[in-house]
C-alpha cells in the first residue's frame, strides 16, 4: 500500500531516515507510472531518486513554506524528463499535493506536466526539457547571484546522455572563468540514452577529466549510496570558493525495480495491473535485502 498522505516534513537528518524516503519515492513513482495512461520516464526516474531525495530532504536550504525567500538555495532540473520524480520529492517535503500530482499529471492544463514548468507550479526554479539548457540557465542564476552579493548555492541535475551537447559544455567554461563556486552540479551518469548505452553514440570518458580540465572542482560518487551522498552535500566547498563543483553520480537506469534496471526498454513506459505488482514486490525485495 502506497501511503498518500503527504504533511510537511522537516529536513531529514540521518542517513536511514533518507534511506526510508528515498524507498517512499520509488514506491509513488511506481504507484504513478500504474495509473497514469500514457508513458512515465520511469527508467532515468529511478535513478534520480536518492539524489533528489538528498537534496530535496537534506542538502537543499529551502523552505515550501516561504518558497519566494531570496536567501533560499536555486534548484535547476536540466534533464527535465525526470520532472515527476522531482515533483514527488517536492510534495514529500511538502511543496505540493502528491494524490494532485496522481490525479492530474500530465494533463491539458494541469501544473504537473512531463517537463517543469515555472510559470504553472510556483516552487519550480526553471523550465527545462530541452536538454542541454539546464546548466546553462543555473550559470545564470550563480553568477547573478555574485553580482547581488548574495551567499546562496545553485544546484542543477543533468542526465549524461546531455552532456554531448555543446551548450554544456560552453556553461562549464563561463562558470569557471566567473568563478562560480556557489555552483554544484550533480550528472546522473547512467550510461544510457533513450534509444542505446550512452558510450555507443557519444564517447564521453575521460569523463571525470573532461570537467577537471574545465577547471571544475569533480567529485565520483555512487549516486544510490545515501552515506556517499550526505557526506558529499556536507563537505561542498564553500560557495564563497571561486572554482564550480560536479558530482558524477554513478548510477543504475530503472534503481530498484529488477526488471528495469539497465533496460533501454525501460527509458520510458507504463505499467499494467499484473507489471505495477512485479515492480512493487521487486522494489520490496530490495528493503529487505538492505535491512
Amino acid at each position: 500500500m502506497v501511503d498518500t498522505d503527504i504533511t510537511v516534513r522537516p529536513k531529514a537528518r540521518t542517513v536511514e531516515e533518507l534511506e526510508d524516503l528515498a524507498f517512499e519515492l520509488r514506491q509513488k513513482l511506481l504507484h504513478l507510472c500504474g495509473t497514469y495512461e500514457g508513458v512515465v520516464h520511469i527508467g532515468g526516474d529511478l535513478s534520480v531518486a536518492d539524489i533528489l531525495i538528498a537534496l530535496y530532504h537534506y542538502g537543499l536550504n529551502v523552505d515550501p513554506e516561504n518558497i519566494a525567500d531570496p536567501k533560499r538555495d536555486r534548484f535547476v532540473l536540466s534533464k527535465g524528463h525526470a520532472a515527476v520524480c522531482m515533483y514527488i520529492a517536492m510534495a514529500m517535503r511538502g511543496f505540493f499535493s502528491y494524490d494532485e500530482i496522481v490525479a492530474t499529471y500530465g494533463q491539458l492544463g494541469s501544473a504537473y506536466g512531463m517537463h517543469p514548468c515555472k510559470v504553472q507550479l510556483p516552487g519550480v526554479e526553471a523550465s527545462t526539457g530541452s536538454l542541454g539548457h539546464g546548466l546553462p540557465i543555473a550559470v545564470g542564476m550563480a553568477k547573478s547571484a555574485r553580482q547581488r552579493g548574495e551567499k546562496h548555492r545553485v544546484f542543477a541535475l543533468l542526465g549524461d546522455g546531455e552532456t554531448g551537447e555543446g551548450s554544456i559544455w560552453e556553461a562549464a567554461m563561463a562558470a569557471r572563468s566567473a568563478e562560480l563556486g556557489n555552483l554544484v552540479a550533480f550528472v546522473d551518469r547512467n550510461h544510457q540514452l533513450m534509444t542505446s548505452f550512452s558510450e555507443d553514440r557519444v564517447v564521453l570518458e575521460p569523463f571525470h577529466g573532461k570537467w577537471a580540465s574545465f577547471g571544475w572542482n569533480v567529485i565520483s560518487a555512487d549516486g544510490h549510496n545515501m552515506k556517499d551522498l550526505k557526506s558529499i552535500i556536507d563537505s561542498l566547498p564553500s560557495p564563497d570558493s571561486t572554482r564550480p563543483t560536479v558530482v558524477i553520480a554513478e548510477t543504475i537506469k530503472g534503481k530498484g525495480v529488477d526488471f528495469m534496471e539497465r533496460s533501454i526498454a525501460w527509458h520510458a513506459g507504463s505499467l499494467g495491473k499484473e507489471d505495477l505488482e512485479r515492480a512493487m514486490a521487486a522494489l520490496e525485495s530490495t528493503r529487505k535485502v538492505s535491512a
